[in-house]
């Protein structure tokens, strides 16, 4: 997987609602920018611990896991990881 350093918002939106789709069996119809990861996706602690890490082989980048700690919607993740490849 080659890493990507440019990603505009949508296209991080995209990735990361394909993923948890893919990999965390998230219901597609459940799947929205203000889609609560706990609440509504039933993402938990061990499933953010593997987003976390996805994304670090997507962006080249780590991100801090306290960046990490308010995240709480598919939009917070977005704004995160546009966040970390900005710097």
């Amino acid at each position: 997987m080659s890493t990507v350093t440019t990603m505009t918002k949508e296209e991080i939106y995209n990735w990361i609602a394909k993923d948890l789709v893919e990999s965390f069996e998230a219901d597609p119809a459940r799947i929205s920018p203000d889609a609560r990861l706990y609440e509504d996706l039933d993402i938990d602690s061990i499933d953010a611990v593997d987003l976390i890490v996805k994304l670090k082989q997507v962006t080249g980048k780590r991100l801090q896991p306290e960046a990490f700690k308010s995240v709480r919607t598919i939009n917070d993740v977005v704004e995160a990881v546009h966040q970390l490849i900005q710097h």
